[in-house]
């Protein structure tokens, strides 16, 4: 793995689709017309599909390298889950015109080595609190989402996503507390 060899220039993959889709909309109001999908839409796209690869990346982390059955179908549900919103949300914003990102930002992924680095017991208490920070964040994504996103699509898709988010964080919730 690459990342972090000094390079200046390598952006990540959160922050080129971020300013993609700003290059995009300055272009369409430097041409008269106004922008096809909102900023705050873009953006919220863009950062809940950040989200959404690093719960497959976690989740397949948790799948292999868990000790305890709950952490392994936890891992198993978060990527099967999240697979499916990813690719929902992949083909919305493609039909808007939205670039997402194609992998976590460094951010997730220095979150994400934080996690892979331990093993045993010690992974399993570490995954299951990224995945109450995570959940926490992204639900409120979403919820932000369904009070500033203007396109009726993807508010219908935040409407069909939130409550799978609220469901995945009373799980982990129980994960924790039967620890």
């Amino acid at each position: 793995m690459l990342w972090g060899c000094g390079s200046s220039n390598s952006t990540d993959s959160k922050e080129l689709a971020d300013s993609t889709n700003e290059a995009m909309a300055d272009t369409a109001q430097d041409a008269g017309a106004t922008a096809a999908v909102a900023e705050e839409d873009s953006k919220f796209a863009v950062d809940a599909a950040n989200g959404g690869l690093a719960e497959v990346q976690l989740g397949e982390a948790a799948q292999s390298k868990g000790s305890d059955p709950k952490v392994k179908e936890f891992g198993k549900m978060m990527v099967t889950d999240h697979t499916k919103a990813n690719e929902e949300l992949k083909t919305l914003a493609a039909s808007k015109n939205i670039t997402l990102p194609t992998a976590p930002s460094e951010e997730m992924m220095k979150a994400a080595a934080d996690v892979t680095e331990k093993s045993g017991k010690e992974f399993d208490k570490a995954y299951i609190a990224q995945m109450k920070k995570d959940h926490d964040k992204t639900i409120k994504l979403f919820e932000d989402g369904q009070k500033n996103c203007k396109d009726p699509e993807l508010k219908a898709f935040i409407e069909k996503t939130l409550p799978v988010l609220r469901t995945h964080k009373e799980h982990i919730e129980s994960i924790d507390k039967s620890k």
